[in-house]
């Protein structure tokens, strides 16, 4: 086409959208910040890393655009590229703040993660995440997707956060992609190869009819910033992660036993009504759960034993002024097949986004707010395909959103980590926190994917994989590493994961205190850049990159 914007690059995208003659590019390829991690593992750096900003005017309105170049490593997020669309919305944010309007338009081209820099994606991620929900107090923040990588992995989880998504019908979105179900789940679950269903299932077209993008526009430079301007001018809000109650009540007409395809699904979305849900506080009962590092730990800290709720996979209870939350896994779940092993899926994410806004409503005219401590146990999302039909990233993006407005709003928001991080089911349960305190046990898992996974998506093996991780502590699997990254607030020593002893509970009881008096007058993910360790080794690229924008803002 010969006014194509897929094909432009992120550059070039980036330009076409703002007025003629207002564009700036910060921090451009000429600075020559790099990623660190990539020539150690053999891989070519870009100059810019792959994400371009340019600040100008559109309509006569002050607009940055944040543009991800699809052809560099998928689109995958990175300490450098995180860092530096992290560093634009907060300056964006605070020109907003001080009464200068500036309005973000990110162009997702995107896989999520950059699997070769995992746990740094994961938290570059979480943090925009975070900047989003700030910026959207003042302005709409508007997605482009305009094809060919889409929007996938965490940045999908970003996708439904965003204001408003214009699409092209080149464009996919999604948690998931096809051949990642199919290595967690099984080729019957989601066959990679068969691209119809791909794309009916995932394209635009689809996503448009249920409430997962906004708006199709023309592959056409003209089309989309005509369609980009007019979301600025009418500031346009989906409010896509504030449905809860719409989105549990369609879950509860759902059959996840039987087939459902598009068309199926495209009805139930159109007739389905919004009803009140409300997740019941844990109490004690007769029958045991499902065994569970994070379900014994919720227990042991709230001492419900036997913990239920009327949603068997999220336990929440407020005890002693804090409210506690955690994701379980249930063996006997038969309505959602995908999540037995304490996954994070569609119910999890909505429930848990449920409960947390409960929260924040009950004490909206409190001086003090409570402190909301998650217990965090999570192997991973749920890998299925109603599950990506329906829009998981959504489920997980609302969950984000909540955790991320509490602490905005006050609440001192603790992770506690006795059991696995992984992927987005750590997005949406954990990342969001100012402070984090994990056990020192070598059996807990931290990372993006799957170690098969990976090395598919990556296209190495597990062995080359594992090999990759001795040089870069951001892809190891293990609690050690990640503490070299500067993202926790304590990492305790001998204690066991499956051993909550009332020993050991007091001594995690006294340092979640301690977290809370630390984060008390701190609304923001800060800490994770600031700490010594961050300081010294683990965020210095970010820190740096971090000064550039600001720099030259």
């Amino acid at each position: 086409m010969k006014n194509s914007f897929v094909e432009l690059n992120a550059r070039q995208r980036a330009f076409a959208l703002v007025d003629a003659g207002t564009g700036r590019e910060l921090v451009g390829a000429l600075d020559y910040m790099i990623s660190p991690h990539l020539m150690p593992q053999g891989i070519v750096p870009e100059s810019d890393d792959g994400v371009v900003l340019v600040k100008g005017k559109v309509a006569d309105k002050n607009v940055v655009i944040i543009s991800i170049e699809g052809k560099f490593q998928g689109g995958g997020i990175g300490e450098v590229s995180g860092a530096k669309i992290v560093a634009a919305l907060e300056q964006a944010l605070h020109d907003n703040e001080n009464g200068i309007e500036v309005y973000p338009v990110i162009i997702l081209d995107t896989g999520g993660v950059r699997l070769q820099e995992a746990n740094y994606g994961l938290l570059s991620i979480s943090e925009i995440h975070n900047m989003v929900v700030a910026l959207k107090k003042y302005v709409p923040v508007i997605g482009l997707v305009p094809g060919k990588v889409g929007s996938f992995g965490g940045m999908s989880i970003t996708a439904a956060i965003l204001s408003y998504l214009i699409t092209t019908n080149r464009a996919r979105v999604a948690l998931n992609g096809p051949e990642v179900i199919e290595q967690e789940a099984g080729v019957r679950e989601f066959d990679s190869s068969d691209k119809d269903l791909i794309w009916n299932t995932l394209g635009t077209q689809q996503r448009v009819q249920t409430g997962i993008a906004d708006e199709i526009v023309a592959d056409d430079v003209t089309a989309l910033k005509d369609a980009l301007t007019a979301a600025i001018l009418e500031k346009k809000e989906a409010h896509r992660t504030e449905k809860v109650d719409f989105f549990l009540s369609l879950l509860d007409k759902v059959d996840f036993s039987k087939p459902l395809n598009p068309q199926e699904y495209r009805k139930l979305y159109r007739e389905n009504v919004a009803q009140p849900h409300q997740i019941a506080e844990a109490r004690s009962t007769d029958q045991a759960g499902t065994p569970s590092r994070g379900r014994a730990w919720f227990e042991a800290l709230t001492g419900i034993k036997n913990a239920q709720t009327n949603v068997s996979t999220v336990l929440d209870a407020t005890v002693d002024g804090k409210t506690y939350i955690a994701i379980v896994p249930d063996a006997n779940n038969n309505l959602f097949p995908r999540v037995k092993n304490g996954e994070v899926g569609l119910k999890e994410g909505f429930a848990v986004a449920a409960v947390v806004n409960r929260v924040v409503a009950e004490d909206a005219d409190k001086a003090e707010k409570r402190p909301i401590v998650l217990v965090v146990d999570v192997p991973s999302q749920a890998y299925g395909y109603k599950e990506e039909l329906m829009g998981i990233h959504i489920a997980l993006a609302s969950s984000a959103a909540a955790y991320a407005k509490a602490r905005q709003a006050g609440h001192p928001v603790i992770s506690f980590i006795p059991g696995d991080a992984v992927s987005g089911g750590f997005l949406a349960h954990g990342l969001q926190s100012n402070r984090m305190i994990a056990l020192a046990d070598e059996s807990i898992t931290i990372q993006a994917m799957s170690k098969a996974s990976a090395a598919r998506i990556t296209q190495r093996t597990i062995a080359e994989l594992e090999e990759a991780t001795k040089h870069v502590p951001a892809m190891a699997y293990d609690i050690f590493n990640y503490q070299k990254l500067g993202a926790l607030y304590k990492l305790v020593e001998g204690i066991a994961s499956n051993d909550p002893s009332p020993a050991n509970v007091a001594q995690i009881e006294k340092l979640i205190d301690e977290a809370i008096t630390s984060a008390q007058d701190d609304r923001t993910l800060h800490f994770r850049y600031e700490n010594p360790v961050a300081k010294a080794s683990g965020r210095k690229a970010t820190l740096a990159m971090r000064q550039a924008v600001a720099d030259q803002w």
